[in-house]
């Protein structure tokens, strides 16, 4: 076995203070690191974003110890070989006719353009198709915000990489269980942000379909849309109405990150599914030109608990 097929991991002690009072200990938490001689600060700093910890004070390391393991993938490791099974999660809405996702603005209409019984006529006998039609604003269901939609010469979802909307490295950033509406630059600190997908878990998906859905909601401060510009995350998402506070008129959120080339995901839902991270998130849009917005089928995928097998690549 070469060091290639081995991991390093460190079980340690931590005691955790928070800055609103309270406080967390662990005894023999293991951590997966890549330098076995990662220093404590640098080990508590992984430790937090590791669990998604806001609002840390200070981490004290005792009783570290690192360990050399085989890699869990690695032919030489004892015993079958596992294999890790992707499991996938829809984090759109369904789109159907008359459904109302922002208030004010029109729901789709759906219909026949050709209906399976007037394609009979078209085609042979036992034969029909249906050809549907759908009219809609591009603010519909779960959907991408492309800098077009706030800039005149900002790229339009045509515009848009792929590499940008598909296979990110996605984290989820958890803001449940508080009154507060704004979702300021604090909460976002403990996390790395750089290159990812950040996902806003505010649990405000809970009232699609609802009146209360429209009013209220959770949404991200102009300074925490800075801080993520300054971070440089690669995409920013809410299960929320709106990732401003609609009652602001200048839209900071939407205007600080569609100016840096950051798009927008609103209306996700279902992100109490996935881990803080250790997942890959997609998003993309038709690529339409001159449009800076539209529905998209967003989801993640991630690995589930590895399953044992003898066949290299082979679903169980």
């Amino acid at each position: 076995m070469n060091e290639d097929d081995e991991r390093w991991r460190v079980r340690f002690d931590a005691d955790v203070t928070f800055a609103g009072g309270g406080s967390l200990q662990t005894q023999g938490f293991l951590l997966d690191v890549t330098d076995p001689e990662v220093d404590d600060p640098d080990l508590a700093d992984l430790f937090v974003r590791h669990l998604g910890l806001p609002k840390v004070d200070e981490v004290r390391i005792s009783g570290r110890r690192s360990l050399r393991e085989p890699h869990p993938g690695a032919w030489g490791a004892t015993g079958p070989r596992r294999t890790a099974h992707r499991r996938t999660v829809d984090l759109s809405h369904s789109i159907r006719h008359g459904m109302i996702t922002y208030p004010g603005v029109p729901g789709p209409e759906i219909g026949d353009h050709l209906s399976r019984e007037a394609s009979r006529a078209h085609y042979g006998p036992g034969t029909e198709f249906a050809i549907g039609r759908i009219s809609m604003t591009a603010n519909t269901g779960t959907y991408l915000d492309a800098p077009f939609h706030r800039f005149g010469d900002g790229a339009d979802l045509a515009g848009l990489p792929l590499s940008g909307l598909t296979d990110l490295d996605g984290i989820v950033v958890r803001v449940l269980g508080t009154d507060r509406r704004a979702v300021d630059r604090e909460l976002l600190l403990p996390h790395d942000v750089t290159g990812r997908a950040v996902l806003i878990h505010t649990g405000w998906d809970r009232h699609w379909g609802t009146e209360q859905y429209g009013s209220g909601h959770p949404y991200l401060t102009a300074d925490a849309a800075a801080w993520l510009v300054e971070q440089r995350a690669a995409l920013v998402g809410m299960d929320s109405l709106n990732i401003d506070d609609t009652d602001d008129g200048a839209r900071p959120a939407h205007t600080t990150l569609l100016a840096a080339g950051i798009p927008v995901v609103e209306h996700l839902r279902g992100l109490e599914q996935l881990p803080p991270h250790g997942f890959r998130f997609h998003a993309a849009p038709p690529a339409v030109e001159e449009m800076g917005t539209f529905p998209v089928r967003a989801y993640a995928l991630l690995d589930d608990e590895a399953v044992e097998g003898d066949d290299r690549g082979q679903d169980q």
